[in-house]
């Protein structure tokens, strides 16, 4: 742990359309419990002093408070309502968020996330200002146009994963600038801010529930562990 105060930003604004079901992706169950609640286990498992902000949409929450009393979740959290986009949901936790001190912010949909990654993502932002989990590429890649596709050398690229941590005030900074679509990620908002992002190795087993697929690999991962 870090002698600085530590936060946990945990998004979980996510729909189910890649997921073909109504309920939201976060909600859905893998080994009987919702892929939220596993989520957020893994940052109570590293800390019981990790401040925990869990951001949802206002409709979401009476979903939410119902999976929480049919499954006894009583972890001490507060909740800030999502915004109309992940950029505003992420402005919005952030708002809630005073002092200094080092902040995680991590998918709600990303459950197999471990407390080594999660310990080392706050180390290295206290030193760096920002620690970005990511991972090599397995396969070959290939960058295409309308008319066109080429080879390109994975060795130079990554693929980015959540937590992504910072030092609060430069993420804040980041985050007062205005929205923009293109940036799909926390490191790019604030490296827009001019502010340089240092990764550390992620795991593949951090997956991101979006398909169904994922669930069945995130259950079979999960069932490993046991």
């Amino acid at each position: 742990m870090s002698a600085q105060p530590e936060y946990a930003l945990i998004v979980a604004g996510g729909k189910g359309t890649r997921m073909k079901t109504s309920l939201p992706k976060q909600f859905l169950e893998i080994n009987g419990r919702p892929v939220l609640m596993h989520t957020l286990d893994a940052f109570y498992r590293y800390s019981a002093t990790v401040h925990v902000i869990l951001v949802l949409p206002d409709e979401d929450r009476p979903t939410w408070e119902a999976l929480c009393r049919q499954h006894a979740f009583t972890r001490p959290l507060q909740i800030v309502t999502g915004g109309a986009s992940r950029f505003q949901s992420v402005q919005n936790g952030l708002r809630h968020i005073h002092g200094a001190g080092l902040v995680a912010i991590h998918d709600g949909v990303r459950p197999l996330i471990s407390e080594d990654i999660i310990a080392a993502s706050f180390r290295l932002a206290a030193v760096h200002g920002s620690a970005v989990a990511a991972v090599r590429l397995k396969d070959s890649i290939r960058v295409t146009d309308q008319h066109h596709t080429r080879a390109v050398d994975r060795s130079q690229y990554r693929l980015i994963q959540t937590p992504q941590t910072f030092k609060l005030d430069l993420i804040q900074q980041a985050y007062a600038l205005p929205e923009d679509a293109t940036l799909t990620d926390d490191a790019s908002v604030a490296e827009r801010a001019g502010h340089t992002i240092s990764l550390f190795e992620g795991s593949y087993d951090n997956l991101k529930i979006t398909t169904p697929e994922d669930l069945i690999v995130a259950e079979a991962l999960l069932t490993a562990r046991q």
